[in-house]
């Protein structure tokens, strides 16, 4: 029997493949708008993380090590550097709540470990006032790069980054 003569000889039987396969449909469409709310591309146009491409998974709990993507704190010395609505910011989870960050001649350490070592000046001579250290606060991290003239946890404009401006955690595709 072929599968048309089955349709026509129980037309009951169509219309529940047809009401299957638009459930199935609606239920792919919802999936696809879900994740879409969860996940994103990111492009990554600075040289301080060796990666152009990030994919970003909204929500999720940031874990050393992680890379995490976040809205920068409004400063004067941001805004001249980035404008008025700087692009998210990319950069390694190197403390987590609880940790211990500690600076000495400009070199920060996370629980006695080096991490990130800090600049007197900016590219064009701005001072650069240093940043946090003590207990990570709840909620917050010490994020940092490997780059040399990376802006990040080390100063002050930066600081801590706490849960309220990160858009989430990063894989690195590209």
């Amino acid at each position: 029997m072929r599968s048309h003569d089955f349709f026509d000889r129980f037309p009951s039987s169509r219309r529940l493949a047809l009401l299957g396969g638009l459930g199935a449909g609606a239920l792919a469409v919802s999936s696809l708008a879900a994740f879409g709310e969860s996940h994103a591309l990111m492009i990554n146009a600075s040289p301080s993380l060796p990666y152009w491409a990030i994919w970003l998974t909204r929500g999720a709990t940031p874990q050393r090590g992680d890379i995490v993507l976040f809205d920068p704190p409004a400063s004067p010395l941001l805004e001249k550097h980035f404008g008025k609505e700087p692009q998210p910011f990319g950069k390694r989870v190197s403390g987590v709540p609880g940790d211990i960050v500690t600076e000495r001649s400009r070199s920060f350490f996370v629980n006695g470990k080096l991490v990130a070592t800090a600049k007197p000046k900016s590219r064009i001579g701005e001072a650069l006032a240093l940043g946090p250290t003590g207990a990570v606060p709840k909620g917050c991290y010490f994020v940092t790069t490997g780059h040399k003239d990376g802006f990040d946890s080390r100063y002050a404009a930066i600081g801590w980054i706490c849960r309220q401006r990160i858009l989430g955690v990063g894989r690195p595709i590209l």
